[in-house]
């Protein structure tokens, strides 16, 4: 049997907005109970981005995980939150985001097969307007050439 990673929040936005160059998995520091929150779904990506500090640490901002009614002592739900990589990694994506107009975008949350958080960070350079609509023409055209392949096979 083949276990699977379940995906709790997805930021369909960073896809809309953005071209993703690169996907990166990190884990993340969790309090217990926001690891239990994520496991209730009840986490937001929009607006959620990653930043490096003075050091060479890596931040996620903007992810709201909301509280746990359960719990005894509650998070904050928009605190910053540490990222967990390789230090070479890390290296190598603090010289891509030094690069102009490269930013670390949160793409999904999931929970990994050892039943641990993960995020999917993005490396990311912003889409223009012109590029937004040629990808909205695009999937317009698709959907169109499926809808007349579809009823082509229905008649025949």
């Amino acid at each position: 049997m083949t276990e699977k990673i379940r995906v709790v929040a997805r930021n369909r936005r960073a896809r809309h907005d953005y071209h993703i160059i690169e996907s990166i998995e990190m884990g993340l520091v969790l309090v217990g109970s926001e690891i239990k929150s994520i496991r209730a779904g009840k986490v937001s990506l929009v607006g959620a981005y990653a930043q490096f500090d003075d050091d060479l640490e890596l931040w996620v901002y903007g992810m709201h995980i909301a509280e746990y009614p359960e719990a005894r002592d509650n998070h904050e739900p928009e605190r910053k939150r540490k990222l967990l990589a390789h230090s070479k990694e890390l290296k190598k994506i603090r010289r891509k985001v030094e690069e102009k107009g490269i930013t670390l975008v949160a793409l999904d949350v999931h929970i990994s097969v050892g039943g641990r958080a993960k995020i999917q960070i993005g490396l990311c350079k912003g889409k223009t307007k012109y590029d937004k609509r040629s990808d909205m023409a695009d999937r317009d055209s698709k959907r169109r050439i499926d809808a007349v392949l579809k009823h082509s096979l229905r008649e025949s």
